[in-house]
C-alpha cells in the first residue's frame, strides 16, 4: 500500500515536466488549526470543538491551463489542479455534558480517558473560480480569486487510546459502552496505524500580493471512510449517537509563488 501511495505522489508531481509550454505552475505551503470531529466528547459542542483542535501543514503544487490553445476557453480560465502532501495532528479528550454535573464513577473514566492521531496526507483537488478568471487575477495587485475546491486523499494514521486510571480493556478504566466489541475490534476503542481514504470539500480564496506571489485562506471539510481515525468507535447498533465516521474541517493560511520556465 506504501509503495501504491509513493507511486501516486510522483504520478501527481510527475506531471509538471509535460508540456510546460502550455501549463503554469505554482507551489507553495499551508498551514493552520484541524477541528477533528470524533467521538470524543460532545457532538455540536464548543468547548468539544476547542478542545480537541490540533494543527495541519501541507506542500501543495498547482496546475493550470490557461497558456493552453486546446479550445476549452471556460475550462482553462476558471480550473486549477493542486496536489498536496500534507500532515495534521490533533489530541483528544472528553468535553461537554458527559463530564459535566454531579461526579460519578463512569463520567472519571471519561476524563482520565485521552487519545492523539497523527495522519499523513496524499492527494488532489480540483479547484473552480466561477467569479474570475485567471488572467484577470493575475493582471492586477491586491486582487482576489474565490475559489470552491473538490478533491479525494488517501491517508497514513497512526492513533493511540489510552487512561490515566491504568491500561484500557478493563471495567476499572474504561467507560462501560468502550468495552463492547465493535466493527471487528475487541473493543470500542484501538490503538492502531493504516490507510484510509477521504473526500475533501472547500470553499477560499488567493490574495495577489505581487506579480509572483499570493497568500491565501480556506476552509476545507475532510471526511474520512473510517471510524477508527481518532481511536473510538462504539458499536453504532447499540450507541446510535456515534453514527457519524470521522472528519476534521482545516483552517488553512497559506502561500504560493509561480514557477518560470
Amino acid at each position: 500500500m506504501l509503495k501504491q501511495i509513493a507511486l501516486t505522489f510522483f504520478t501527481i508531481f510527475g506531471i509538471s515536466s509535460v508540456s510546460n509550454a502550455q501549463l503554469a505552475y505554482e507551489i507553495g505551503f499551508i498551514g493552520g488549526p484541524v477541528a477533528f470531529q470524533s467521538d470524543y466528547g460532545q457532538r455540536h459542542d464548543q468547548s468539544t470543538n476547542i478542545g480537541n483542535t490540533g494543527f495541519g501543514i501541507g506542500a501543495v503544487h498547482w496546475i493550470n491551463f490557461s497558456s493552453a490553445a486546446n479550445g476549452n476557453e471556460y475550462f482553462n480560465e476558471h480550473f486549477k489542479v493542486r496536489s498536496e502532501l500534507s500532515f495534521t495532528h490533533t489530541n483528544f479528550q472528553h468535553f461537554g455534558k458527559w463530564i459535566e454535573g454531579k461526579p460519578s464513577a463512569g463520567k472519571e473514566k471519561l476524563k482520565a480517558m485521552s487519545g492523539k492521531t497523527s495522519m499523513l496526507n496524499l492527494g488532489a483537488q480540483l479547484n473552480f473560480s466561477p467569479f474570475t478568471t485567471i488572467h484577470e487575477f493575475e493582471k492586477y495587485v491586491g486582487s482576489f480569486y474565490p475559489y470552491l475546491s473538490v478533491g479525494a486523499m488517501a491517508s497514513y494514521y497512526a492513533t493511540t487510546a489510552s487512561s490515566s486510571l491504568g491500561p484500557l480493556g478493563t471495567p476499572a478504566t474504561t467507560f462501560d459502552k468502550y468495552l463492547v466489541p465493535s466493527d471487528g475490534h475487541q473493543y470500542g476503542f484501538s490503538s492502531e496505524s493504516g490507510i484510509t481514504f477521504s473526500v475533501l470539500l472547500g470553499v477560499g480564496v488567493q490574495y495577489k500580493l505581487d506579480e509572483m506571489n499570493d497568500l491565501l485562506f480556506e476552509v476545507r471539510y475532510q471526511g474520512f471512510d473510517s471510524d477508527w481515525i481518532d481511536g473510538l468507535n462504539p458499536n453504532k447498533d447499540i450507541y446510535k449517537e456515534n453514527k457519524s465516521k470521522d472528519s476534521q474541517v482545516w483552517f488553512n493560511f497559506g502561500y504560493s509563488h509561480y514557477l518560470e520556465f
